[in-house]
């Protein structure tokens, strides 16, 4: 499975886009949201060094079409807001990995995150290639099962020489320290290492699981 966060421009007009580039120190949390029809009902915090502002700016907007003030602090405003402005939920529906609330917004940009498999992952950025929306990939993390990511023979090599310094600099135990301990000799010990770091490393670098290449051998 892929975690990743994308930044992505905002469509121009949208009012999150218009009051977030006017203010562009504040923070917009869209903490949940849906569409009925036509409209858009939203929970959004906004954090910034005159939140009521801000919040009365969002209020003022032509597409907001309703807006309740459920909390004001000095940092942060808590509101429910009716909106026209439905292509982010265009967007979700048409993703094949929608992305999770909360989206974070700042300055005529938002940051959210997904999760899915590579493939559905390098749809999506197909996708928002092919349309040409600007957007940075701000993190990415591969993560898998293990099981089946190495043999029962590599698993113990590695974990005997993790356990036993194989892995340090200096190392405090030496491949022949190593083969001893696991009862094999030197040179099996050797085959069974190389070929057990190299599926942990193929996989963490391409997130390919192990049972995607050739088969694999003790």
């Amino acid at each position: 499975m892929i975690d990743a966060r994308f930044r992505i421009r905002l469509p121009a007009g949208i009012w999150v886009d218009d009051v977030s580039r006017a203010a562009p120190d504040a923070t917009f949390r869209l903490l949940s949201g849906i569409r009925t029809g036509d409209r858009a009902v939203e929970l959004g915090e906004t954090v910034a060094a005159d939140p009521v502002a801000v919040g009365e700016a969002v209020a003022a907007h032509p597409s907001v079409t309703d807006y309740e003030c459920l909390e004001a602090t000095e940092e942060r405003t808590l509101a429910k807001y009716e909106t026209t402005d439905t292509v982010l939920y265009e967007f979700l529906d048409e993703s094949a990995l929608p992305p999770e609330f909360p989206l974070v917004v700042r300055d005529g940009w938002y940051e959210f995150d997904l999760t899915g498999t590579r493939e559905e992952f390098d749809r999506f950025r197909a996708a928002l290639e092919a349309n040409g929306t600007e957007y940075e990939l701000l993190s990415l993390t591969s993560s898998a099962d293990d099981e089946g990511l190495v043999t029962d023979r590599q698993r113990e090599l590695l974990d005997a020489a993790l356990r036993e310094g194989y892995f340090e600099v200096p190392r405090t135990c030496t491949l022949a320290d190593l083969a001893s301990e696991v009862g094999v000799d030197k040179s099996t010990a050797s085959r069974i290492l190389r070929r057990g770091q190299a599926s942990v490393l193929s996989w963490y670098l391409t997130g390919l699981d192990a049972n995607d290449g050739p088969p694999r051998k003790s």
